[in-house]
């Protein structure tokens, strides 16, 4: 066995035992670096967002110059020749529509441009597949034809480009998740696709606004269209997750937190279908990441029910240490060190952080370090480094 794959198999046990709230041989490093990952590569959030290879080697020299236990292959997920190869309208690229050094951005549409209309809820309640090819993808993009309207050339090309794009991109990631195997030793931190029905509704259909209209002008649709979603997010997730169940599916929470809905929304419309999401996924012996952005203290009553070891619990706002104290006993927790103290603080800050956030919950084991959010391009490098050394130092067993 070489040097590298000894060094991988260690990273990859540590991190495996950590999620399943175990107590590794030390706490591990799994950092959510995006646009960072460019600054510490000498680039721009123009170049890793618009060349995905670049992308690639700005990750390979993190995992080469900081010690990361896993990482994700890319966090600078959109790349500029897929957007632009399917015409999409809702991205606005570093370098197109907004400064190179600013990181991509996601563009609500207007209420009453929304790419679900009101009246879509039935359409998209009998059929949600359907839906999302004949209604929503032509109202996503510049130049895709929806049904009975006259085809085009462009319409053609829009589809034929968009899918070897993706089909490129995608294909991508195997390879390069093998180098950082072979050349650095580092594992995958996440496998497959998941998102809340809810989060569905929110940011890609209806748009947030007209949804908080519609939980009290239709809740009935509102619930039933997450219920209609639910068994198609479920499929993906499985299709896409780890065959060997080692990788968590990743699951980014958008809307669900305070002050987004209240509590009895949450109770109503986002808890029911991602709780049977993620215990159906855990039957199957499948962990969720359950990215946690925002503030979720208020709802760990409902972050309880979940079957012990089924997520594991990353806190962005939260108070981790009462994270820790709700549900620590149940799931690994991770993040907890603040982005702002990351791009504002000192490296004294950093240390001093980490050491209070490793002492008040990885004593026993079932944590996992990381910034609170994934890191762009405000992450001070030195900050990035001192997290990581502070973590080698404080979080020994």
């Amino acid at each position: 066995m070489s040097d590298m794959e000894t060094l991988y198999q260690q990273k990859m046990n540590r991190y495996f035992t950590a999620m399943r709230n175990g107590k590794p041989d030390m706490v591990p490093i799994r950092p959510f670096a995006a646009e960072v990952t460019a600054v510490h590569a000498g680039m721009t959030c123009q170049d890793v967002t618009q060349d995905y290879n670049l992308a690639f080697e700005a990750m390979l020299k993190c995992c080469r110059d900081f010690d990361w236990d896993a990482t994700v292959p890319n966090m600078v997920y959109v790349w500029t020749g897929l957007v632009q190869s399917a015409a999409l309208n809702y991205y606005a690229m570093p370098g197109v529509q907004i400064p190179p050094t600013t990181g991509f951005q996601y563009i609500e549409p207007p209420e009453n441009r929304a790419n679900m209309r009101e009246e879509d809820y039935d359409e998209l309640i009998e059929d949600p597949t359907a839906f999302l090819a004949d209604r929503w993808l032509p109202r996503v993009t510049h130049t895709i034809q929806g049904p009975g309207e006259p085809n085009t050339f462009a319409n053609n090309i829009t589809l034929l480009s968009g899918m070897a794009a993706m089909k490129n991109y995608f294909n991508a990631y195997g390879p390069h998740i093998s180098r950082l195997r072979s050349e650095t030793g580092t594992p995958c931190a996440i496998a497959g696709i998941l998102k809340s029905p809810f989060d569905i509704l929110a940011d890609k259909l209806r748009g947030y606004r007209a949804l908080c209209m519609d939980m009290f002008t239709k809740p009935e649709k509102v619930t039933a269209a997450c219920e209609a979603l639910t068994p198609h997010l479920l499929y993906v997730a499985k299709r896409t997750s780890d065959p060997a169940k080692q990788l968590p599916v990743a699951l980014w929470l958008h809307r669900g937190c305070v002050p987004f809905l209240s509590p009895s929304q949450f109770e109503k419309f986002f808890w029911p279908p991602l709780k049977h999401i993620i215990c159906e996924l855990w039957k199957d012996g499948i962990q969720t990441l359950f990215y946690a952005e925002g503030t979720w203290n208020p709802n760990l009553k409902y972050i309880k029910e979940l079957p012990e070891q089924s997520i594991i619990y990353h806190v962005d706002r939260g108070d981790i240490f009462e994270v820790h104290r709700e549900v620590g006993h149940k799931f690994c927790l991770s993040g907890g060190i603040p982005n702002d103290l990351l791009a504002f603080g000192t490296p004294e800050d950093i240390r001093e952080h980490v050491k209070k956030v490793i002492h008040g919950v990885a004593g026993d084991g079932g944590y996992i370090c990381d910034a609170s959010a994934i890191m762009q391009d405000d992450t001070k490098i030195e900050n990035l480094r001192t997290m990581c050394e502070a973590v080698r130092e404080f979080g020994q067993y």
